[in-house]
């Protein structure tokens, strides 16, 4: 079973063909990616109507590019897959009309995948992990906790109540005078230097819920900054570290609580997976990996390459969908707003 699958749901336009392999993981045939970072970078940000422009100049050839490293034709594919939502509306029209028109012409299979579902899926390409699992999904407009019960059968346990990891990443390093995209640079920078300069908070530590909060944070590292104005080279370092290790700190608080309500509503987790953006973060992922083992766990992250946004982790999610029979027609809609957890409505609210 081969699927094509595009992402067109931010600012990287990407294509990729996967099929099934006998392990029960998946076989990634061609994974094209196009990021927009240069476009974006003299703004400090993502601005819309340019990435909506440059998703409309680049899929047709990258799709016809990921086809080609394949070793695949449209005739070959078993179904379509495409990134529906949530995302910038305008960006998923892109890749949702494109797709809608190739399985009219093909006669193949549609499936308008939720952009998150296929990140929490992403393990199960690479590693063929079974449910349920444990999810801590963390990017630059997500950060959640989300019992992984099946295909489709997500339960949300945790949310940020104010801004996701990934934007607050991106928030300090905009404080910090670092470039754009901040949160790799932020990263860099914390290497260099010293966590323990700054006495930083880590909101909710201990509390039962296991949500998460960056606000407070941003204004205790903004407010320490100020303090020793104008920054060396040192002090953004030391800034930087400072940061990273409370916010390592939180997840992993955050992560404790969330796997003790996991038990609650699914059982025991066959492992605990991060998935996103931020799942690249290095720190995050070797603190996590040292909980998981004290847990007696296994712990699960992409390769960096499947960390961001890409069209294998949609072509997967697709075919994970397409063998259950979950197939959608041409009236499937984009959404700027899709929850993962069904029984929440598209604002996020409890239906």
């Amino acid at each position: 079973m081969r699927i094509l699958g595009i992402e067109t749901t931010c600012d990287e336009t990407a294509a990729s063909v996967v099929s099934s392999g006998f392990d029960g993981r998946g076989e990634i045939l061609s994974n094209e990616v196009l990021s927009q970072i240069a476009e974006h970078a003299r703004y400090g940000g993502v601005v819309p109507e340019i990435a909506a422009r440059a998703h409309v100049e680049v899929t047709d050839r990258l799709i016809a590019r990921a086809l080609k490293n394949a070793n695949c034709t449209v005739k070959e594919l078993d179904g379509i897959a495409v990134a529906a939502g949530p995302g910038l509306i305008g960006g998923v029209l892109v890749g949702l009309t494109t797709a809608k028109a190739i399985s009219l012409v093909t006669r193949k299979p549609l499936m308008a995948v939720n952009h998150l579902e296929a990140h929490a899926l992403t393990a199960r390409l690479t590693d063929g992990i079974g449910f349920p699992y444990l999810l801590l999904l963390v990017s630059g407009g997500h950060t959640q906790l989300v019992a992984v019960r099946g295909v489709g059968d997500y339960v949300r346990i945790g949310t940020t109540i104010d801004d996701a990891i990934g934007e607050a990443f991106d928030k300090v390093a905009k404080l910090l005078g670092l470039p754009y995209p901040g949160g790799p640079h932020v990263e860099i920078e914390a290497q260099k230097g010293n966590p323990e300069r700054f006495n930083l908070p880590r909101p909710l530590m201990g509390r039962p819920e296991p949500n998460f909060s960056l606000s407070g944070l941003k204004t205790a590292l903004r407010l320490e900054a100020e303090k020793i104005a104008p920054l060396t080279q040192s002090d953004v370092a030391d800034l930087c570290a400072s940061f990273q290790a409370a916010v390592v700190d939180m997840v992993i608080d955050r992560t404790r609580v969330g796997l003790r309500a996991f038990r609650e509503i699914a059982g025991d987790p066959k492992a605990i997976v991060v998935a996103g953006g931020v799942a690249a973060n290095q720190a995050m992922r070797e603190a996590l990996q040292r909980m998981a083992v004290e847990t007696g766990l296994r712990m699960v992250a992409p390769p960096l390459a499947l960390c961001g946004d890409n069209g294998a982790m949609i072509a997967w999610a697709g075919l994970e969908r397409l063998r259950l029979g979950l197939v959608d027609d041409i009236s499937a809609p984009a959404r700027a707003r899709w929850p993962l957890d069904s029984t929440r409505d598209e604002a996020g609210a409890k239906a």
